[in-house]
Parts: structure tokens; C-alpha cells; sequence
């Protein structure tokens, strides 16, 4: 059985995980901005991570790098597209393994949660009001 390991990132939420209203946590995985540059490789054309960085790329969301937030090649690239759940037993066991972890502090916390939430909130018409010419 292979098993992959990733950087990933709890997109559920935290009162839900402390209220133990959580059976199973979200995860999203998180990228080097150049790695995943390598795979998706539409992103390499001139302007496309401003669109990310803008929030015009559904499904995509940058943060700044933790070490060296004022250098944009180093930011890190959040999937929305790519979720894993995990149990929260194992997570809680893991994370203490690991020991100290990044955390957001607001406001960073809200804007990435609204990221979030706008991706998945949309809502597809079959049809809409026509163009105003």
C-alpha cells in the first residue's frame, strides 16, 4: 500500500474540532508556489499568479511565505480543489508528534476561511438575466 504525505492545511472549523463536532477533519494541501508552478503549468503565462494572489483563479488561494512573507516567489498555494478528510483521533495524535505548527492569527485566519467559503458557495444558474448593451 503506497501512502503519500503532504503539508496540508485544517479547513475545518476550530470550534468545531474544540467542541468535539467533528468526527472526521477537511484538508486542503499546500504548495511551493514554484512546485506547483511545475505541474499546472498554465500559471507560468505573465500575470497569472497576480490573478491568484487577487482571488480571481477559483479554487486557488496564496499565502505569504511564514520565513519571508515579502517575497511572493516564496508564497505558498492552498488547492480548495484537492480535500482530504481525515479522523480527528489521528490528526490529534499527529499534530502532537509534530509539535509546533504555523497558525493563522486574525485577520489572516477570516480572510482565508472566506477564500474558502467563496469556493464553495458558488452557484451555477441555468440561465441568467441577459446582458445590459
Amino acid at each position: 500500500m503506497q501512502v503519500d504525505q503532504y503539508n496540508l492545511i485544517v479547513l475545518t472549523q476550530s470550534c468545531d474540532l474544540a467542541n468535539n463536532k467533528a468526527r472526521l477533519v477537511a484538508l486542503s494541501p499546500i504548495y511551493a508556489k514554484s512546485d506547483f508552478e511545475q505541474v499546472n503549468t498554465q500559471l507560468q503565462q505573465k500575470g497569472q499568479w497576480e490573478r491568484v494572489r487577487q482571488g480571481r483563479v477559483e479554487g486557488l488561494h496564496l499565502l505569504a511565505s511564514p520565513q519571508t512573507p515579502e517575497d511572493n516567489q516564496l508564497a505558498l498555494v492552498v488547492n480548495f480543489r484537492e480535500v482530504y478528510s481525515l479522523p480527528i483521533d489521528y490528526l490529534t495524535k499527529h499534530a502532537k508528534e509534530c509539535g509546533d505548527r504555523w497558525r493563522f492569527r486574525s485577520p489572516y485566519l477570516e480572510h482565508f476561511s472566506q477564500a474558502f467559503a467563496r469556493f464553495f458557495m458558488r452557484v451555477g444558474l441555468p440561465s441568467s438575466i441577459p446582458a445590459f448593451k
